[in-house]
């Protein structure tokens, strides 16, 4: 009597247990993927630098740098979606150009880094000249702020404008200089403003 009644209580525990509803699971909605933003031209020139000394050398320098606009981002004055930079190597007598992206684009832009080919390269001669990482302390989104300063009539005329930006140093300046350009190039623009990379002042406006 005892063992049948401790198998029925055994029988009622079971159909209890099962009986219980399942508890739910919340499951949270995945968030949606942020849109990518555009980076300031010194970002870009670390993520390249990186990939550029363990190819060319610890002696590289950069010799020029200039923004790249994307046609389908949205525009954010002191940035871009892609960058170019030409580095050297006066020890290897290289040259090598590199593209940061970040998105996959027209125009041989691919996400990331990109390297390009190597090219021979001697230095001396006239045009820009190779400047150290160091001498960068002034960053794009800076130096627009700086030349905006400088172009409040010329945006007032002229509005919705595109910023470019190109790096280079020179024998006019000791320190390499961002050109802020309202336009699409230098080649097709008609102003455009001159900002120390080194100490982040201004120099000269260009028409």
């Amino acid at each position: 009597m005892k063992i049948m009644i401790a198998t029925a209580a055994t029988f009622v525990v079971m159909l209890t247990s099962c009986s219980e509803t399942p508890q739910k699971t919340e499951t949270k909605a995945a968030e949606p993927a942020k849109p990518p933003e555009p980076v300031a031209g010194k970002y870009a020139l670390y993520q390249m630098y990186t990939a550029a000394r363990g190819v060319l050398g610890a002696d590289i320098e950069p010799v020029q740098m200039k923004s790249v606009r994307l046609a389908d981002l949205k525009a954010d004055p002191g940035k871009s979606g892609a960058w170019q930079v030409t580095f050297v190597s006066a020890r290897a007598q290289k040259a090598r150009s590199y593209t940061y992206s970040i998105v996959e684009s027209e125009g041989n832009l691919h996400k990331g880094v990109f390297s390009g080919q190597d090219e021979s390269w001697s230095g001396g001669g006239r045009g820009p000249k190779p400047f150290p990482m160091a001498a960068i302390k002034t960053d794009t989104d800076a130096a627009y702020e700086t030349a905006k300063k400088k172009a409040v009539d010329y945006e007032k005329k002229n509005p919705d404008k595109p910023i470019t930006f190109l790096l280079e140093k020179t024998d006019k300046y000791p320190d390499p200089v961002w050109r802020v350009i309202w336009g699409e190039s230098v080649g097709t623009s008609n102003f455009s403003i001159l900002v120390d990379a080194s100490t982040g002042e201004y120099l000269q406006t260009l028409h």
